[in-house]
């Protein structure tokens, strides 16, 4: 009896140790859920859900192990019913259970689920073994139907989302060295632009040589022409406007 029991000790605390475990991994990803969902990619997801997973599968080993106790075959009862607030409860329980009262042991302590959930789970059980296997064949294959379209619908989408950010990945063009090119070459050159003037006339982006107009040079067009020219044809002196200005500042210079 004595050694039944030191395994059943050994067997518990084992038990009790890859159950923290268990617990610690989950409340650690609950807790990047909650906190860090902006920074949280699916690779960090997926090892925090493989880690859960290995643990789960250790546990359930350990349960069906020769060595283990069968824990169905024991009862738990409680020592102290009480409905004032247990410290040491509340500390064992992490401040999850503050009292051990009548109401709250048949829902801490239950080992079978609810009545109402038993019954209808008794129902269920009921109408799958009544239905006839042609029935349960045509069901089967509209599910696995909805499902393959499920599947279709969900891997188009993680290829888009999988193409979109292989592109956000890479560098972002914002020019184009074509377009940079034509652009300083009609600048400089003219080269694309459509020509309005006539033979021998400069660009408006080019600037001649100095000097007078016709000598040497291109003729100006038309209309510079006509705005370098006054009213009576004549092309204005800069000459007798400085000798007007200057007899205006020094009236007695003359």
């Amino acid at each position: 009896m004595q050694r039944e029991e030191k395994q059943l000790e050994a067997s518990l605390e084992t038990i009790l140790l890859r159950v923290n475990d268990l617990k610690n991994s989950i409340a650690a990803m609950i807790f990047k859920l909650e906190n860090e969902s902006d920074n949280l990619n699916w690779p960090t997801f997926l090892d925090n859900f493989a880690l859960i997973s290995s643990q789960l599968v250790s546990l359930s080993k350990m349960l069906g192990h020769d060595k283990c106790p069968p824990l169905r075959n024991l009862a738990v009862l409680p020592l102290l019913l009480s409905p004032e607030r247990d410290e040491q409860l509340l500390r064992l329980t992490e401040h999850r259970i503050p009292m051990f009262s009548h109401d709250l042991v048949p829902d801490y302590l239950r080992t079978k689920p609810v009545p109402e959930a038993e019954q209808k789970m008794m129902q269920l059980e009921h109408k799958a073994t009544s239905m006839s296997v042609e029935t349960i064949q045509k069901q089967m294959g509209a599910y696995s139907k909805v499902v393959g379209l499920v599947w279709e619908v969900v891997s188009k989408a993680r290829e888009e989302w999988e193409s979109e950010g292989s592109a956000r990945a890479g560098p972002t063009i914002t020019s184009s060295v074509a377009d940079t090119q034509t652009l300083v070459m009609a600048i400089a050159t003219g080269k694309g632009l459509k020509s309005t003037m006539g033979q021998g006339a400069v660009p408006p982006n080019m600037i001649g040589p100095p000097g007078r107009p016709g000598v040497g040079n291109a003729p100006l067009p038309p209309s510079q022409m006509q705005q370098q020219m006054g009213p009576m044809g004549k092309v204005p002196s800069g000459i007798k406007t400085n000798i007007k200005a200057a007899t205006q500042i020094h009236p007695y210079a003359r």
